[in-house]
C-alpha cells in the first residue's frame, strides 16, 4: 500500500477519535485528553483485508494528541501481543 497516504490517513483517525467526547470514559462530554491525564482512548484497532493497524494513544504533559501507531500483517501478526508491547513502550516514552 501507499505508506505516506496510510500514515496521514491514520494520523487524522487518531485526531479524530481523540477529540471525540463520546469515546472518553465518562461518556458523552467526556472531552479529549488534557495535560498531564490519561487519554480518553487507550488503544485504537482498524482492520484490513491483510493487516491490523493499531493506534496507541500516549499521555503527555502538553496539550497535544500523540500516538504511536503500528501496522501489523494480518497472516503474521500477534495482536494480543502487540497491544501488550506497544503499551509497555508508551510507558516508557519520556515527552514535555
Amino acid at each position: 500500500g501507499d505508506w505516506e497516504a496510510t500514515a496521514a490517513e491514520t494520523a487524522e483517525l487518531g485526531r479524530h477519535v481523540a477529540e471525540s467526547g463520546s469515546l472518553a470514559a465518562g461518556g458523552p462530554g467526556g472531552g479529549g485528553a488534557e495535560p498531564g491525564k490519561e487519554p480518553p482512548v487507550e488503544d485504537l484497532i482498524a482492520t484490513t483485508g491483510d493487516a491490523y493497524h493499531l493506534l496507541r494513544f500516549v499521555s503527555t504533559p502538553f496539550d497535544s494528541t500523540v500516538f504511536l501507531h503500528l501496522w501489523l500483517d494480518r497472516n503474521d501478526g500477534n495482536l494480543a501481543l502487540a497491544r501488550i508491547r506497544l503499551a509497555e513502550m508508551a510507558d516508557r516514552l519520556v515527552l514535555g
